[in-house]
């Protein structure tokens, strides 16, 4: 849960999520607009910058986070540098294509300017402000209800498996490798019927309450959103005329 812990303690946390939103959407188009790859890579840096120093989001959460995502980019680095090729014999040989290499600084920069300005939102924003803020730019309410049911299943999920590994801990089922490993596969088939049932619980419910319409929350109230929300624009133009014109 780092990304919740973040979008509730930060310094933007009563920042309107216009606010928030304009400028993360501003540093997605910098991501694609920029002229070169030193220039998606300076997007990138200062995306983070504005999500450790001034939202005040620690830079060890940030990279905790943000580490996933960056071991995928790497992977599909290498991937796209090397490659298989039939050699003169028929069989398969590596292949290392260097001139290739342009393209994947420009793809991963790039790559890293769009995690940076996804970052900067999410870690933020809290979820019922950023569902909020979806719902103020038209998305569809059946997304939105899917994404509160999710969020909700995430604590219900999470919950879980801390009671079941205490519970197994108490009862020593850890240890062994041996009893680590039956631990581990109770735990995915109690996991397995817990969730469903709880899913259902919350499916009958709110057809107790005769839900058929949007799951609605209390849209919270910004002090200055006029104004955070003109900051944004303005340095998000910043942003992109950075990326489209300097570090070329």
């Amino acid at each position: 849960m780092l990304i919740e812990q973040s979008a509730y303690a930060n310094r933007w946390r009563r920042v309107s999520p216009v606010a928030k939103g304009s400028f993360a959407l501003a540093g997605l188009v910098a991501a694609f607009v920029a002229a070169s790859p030193l220039a998606a890579g300076g997007v990138a840096l200062l995306l983070a910058l504005a999500t450790c120093l001034a939202a005040g989001v620690p830079p060890g959460r940030y990279l905790r986070v943000a580490a996933p995502a960056l071991a995928f980019l790497a992977l599909s680095c290498l991937s796209l540098l090397f490659s298989l090729a039939a050699d003169a014999d028929g069989g398969l040989a590596w292949q290392w294509a260097p001139q290739a290499l342009p393209r994947i600084a420009t793809v991963a920069t790039r790559a890293l300017a769009a995690l940076a300005a996804l970052l900067l939102l999410v870690l933020t924003t809290p979820p019922p402000d950023l569902i909020a803020l979806l719902r103020s730019c038209r998305v569809p309410e059946v997304l939105l209800d899917l994404m509160v049911l999710c969020y909700r299943m995430l604590f219900v999920f999470s919950a879980a498996v801390r009671d079941t590994l205490t519970a197994q801990a108490a009862r020593l089922g850890h240890a062994t490798v041996r009893g680590s490993l039956r631990s581990l596969g109770l735990l995915a088939a109690s996991l397995t019927v817990q969730i469903w049932r709880r899913a259902l619980a919350l499916h009958r419910a709110a057809l107790a309450r005769n839900g058929d319409g949007p799951l609605r929350m209390l849209p919270a109230e910004f002090a200055d959103a006029g104004r955070h929300t003109a900051l944004a624009v303005v340095a998000g133009g910043a942003l992109i005329a950075f990326a489209a014109r300097g570090l070329q």
